[in-house]
């Protein structure tokens, strides 16, 4: 249900159907703009949503400036300021609404700074300047200021992510790996952060670095043996290893068994998903190619 609907499918929903669609959109922090502001204009919620209704007008307004409905952000604004005359929530929209919908991010910027003085602990107040500087691409002080909002908020998993990215994207690798660690700290058990940490060890490329990222491919497995990119990580990376001058015979033997293993698990899952006969022999046949030929002992 995350993918926008078109008219025709919000008109068949219910009140309570399109409720309930709102308050799950809420609680994954989905935006699905263009879907919200037609549930709002084509539902009839009359006093169905009780106090619920300022969490979705709150929901509406942010969708209509992103986009630029600024009849639907009038009216929306105007309803909040009213309910809400003095709140810190209804400011921040404000802002959104009449100053970074108009790109003047410098005076937006200003202003967040000025009720993060009052507010030390609200977090969307630093988010909001970290996507100001992000859409102005100016990636290096958004790192600065997302370094220091996690300082704050360690906790906060999507700043890290986005940290990580944004590591990435500047080349900083071992940075990045250092968010990611960060990430597999917290949640031990999510196979998508040991893929990432093994995909940023494999991109760092010393023969360290391939080890960890055979090691975290590996476990990433056992936590998911159907994750088919830690598959074919695990099956390049022990590729890798294998081929570094300074492995034994026995440690090139152990890492081209694991590496035909991987090919042989990414051949099984193709199969399952596919009758087509001609895609699993390319496929085959590139797997083949990424393959070391062990030297006869």
């Amino acid at each position: 249900m995350s993918d926008p609907l078109d008219e025709t499918n919000v008109l068949k929903l219910s009140k309570n159907e399109a409720k309930e669609l709102l308050q799950k959109w809420r609680e994954e922090n989905t935006r699905n703009s263009e879907s919200v502001r037609d549930i709002w204009l084509n539902t009839d919620f009359g006093s169905s949503l009780g106090d619920e209704k300022w969490q979705v007008l709150e929901q509406v307004c942010i969708a209509a400036i992103d986009l630029h409905d600024n009849e639907l952000i009038k009216e929306c604004l105007q309803q909040l300021d009213t309910k809400f005359p003095n709140s810190g929530r209804v400011k921040r929209l404000k802002i959104m609404a009449k100053l970074e919908l108009r790109e003047r991010f410098e005076d937006a910027l200003q202003m967040y700074d000025q009720m993060i003085v009052k507010d030390e602990s609200n977090s969307l107040l630093y988010k909001r300047k970290i996507a100001i500087l992000l859409a102005e691409r100016r990636v290096p002080e958004a790192i600065k200021e997302l370094c220091e909002y996690l300082k704050k908020f360690m906790n906060d998993t999507e700043a890290w992510l986005q940290l990580s990215d944004l590591y990435i994207e500047e080349q900083e690798y071992s940075r990045a790996a250092f968010c990611v660690e960060e990430l597999i700290l917290a949640n031990p058990h999510n196979h998508l952060y040991h893929e990432r940490y093994a995909a940023i060890q494999y991109t760092i490329n010393t023969a360290d670095s391939l080890e960890l990222s055979r090691s975290y491919f590996s476990q990433a497995l056992r936590l998911n043996p159907n994750n088919l990119r830690a598959l074919y990580g695990l099956l390049l990376s022990a590729n890798s290893v294998a081929a570094l001058p300074k492995t034994t015979s026995q440690k090139k033997r152990e890492n081209l068994r694991l590496a035909n293993w991987a090919s042989t698990q990414i051949t099984q899952l193709y199969r399952q998903s596919s009758d087509d006969e001609s895609r699993i022999n390319a496929m085959e046949g590139m797997l083949a190619n990424l393959q070391i030929t062990p030297n006869s002992t």
